[in-house]
């Protein structure tokens, strides 16, 4: 086998596309990124303790701005 040539798929499994493949890896970048961002949140927290109560935002209003954010991607459905 040369340098050139793709990597077969372990036995049992169904190859990607190259498009696919480049998909996937995309979204595992992106999923690393998310979960680097939940890690040092939670290192900040077991470092520094809670924030105070007057400095978080409620769940409600994160949930609504999330919601409003997700309806104007998707526009209206009939």
């Amino acid at each position: 086998m040369s340098e050139h040539d793709a990597p077969q798929p372990a036995p049992g499994r169904e190859p990607l596309t190259p498009e696919g493949a480049q998909a996937l890896r995309a979204y595992a970048a992106r999923k690393r990124e998310q979960a680097d961002q939940v890690a040092a949140v939670l290192e900040d927290i077991a470092e520094n303790g809670l924030p105070a109560i007057e400095d978080c935002v409620p769940w409600e209003e994160l949930r609504e701005a999330k919601l409003t954010q997700l309806h104007a991607h998707r526009g209206h459905v009939a």
